[in-house]
């Protein structure tokens, strides 16, 4: 029997697969937990149109990444933060604050801090690279400038 996918179902597929199934295991686990629906030929042409949309999205948002990839690679954020008398940074610079900065200095709001790569603690001020994830697989590689107060 073939099932489309309703959620994710261990060790079976992801929410949104067509998939054959025994019919025992239809009936008797799928159908009546909610987990997936019958593919009649109705269901099937509205998998195969949700689909392409899928893929038209997925599509439209990887260009998009691109183009920002290409407005940003080499690009440098300032990051200004207060030193103690020998030059280093009182705490470190995060990638919360580097969010921030990627905001007010590029425009960028939907930078969330876990897409941003630092190589390293930021303890001292200096250049530093970091990977700023915009897709995956798109990746901008910048430049963040620490300076102090």
């Amino acid at each position: 029997m073939k099932v489309i996918l309703k959620s994710d179902v261990n060790k079976l597929g992801k929410a949104g697969a067509l998939l054959e199934v025994s019919d025992g295991y239809a009936r008797n686990f799928l159908l009546p937990k909610n987990l997936a629906i019958e593919a009649t030929p109705g269901k099937i042409t509205e998998w195969k149109s949700e689909q392409a949309r899928a893929k038209a999205k997925d599509e439209k948002k990887h260009a998009e990444a691109v183009e920002l990839q290409k407005k940003l690679q080499g690009r440098s954020v300032t990051i200004t933060a207060k030193a103690g008398d020998n030059g280093k940074l009182f705490g470190s610079i995060t990638a919360s604050q580097v969010a921030e900065a990627l905001e007010s200095q590029h425009g960028l709001k939907d930078i969330d801090k876990r897409d941003i790569k630092l190589d390293e603690t930021i303890k001292q001020p200096g250049n530093f690279k970091f990977a700023l994830k915009l897709y995956p697989g798109v990746n901008a590689e910048m430049t963040l400038s620490v300076s102090v107060n």
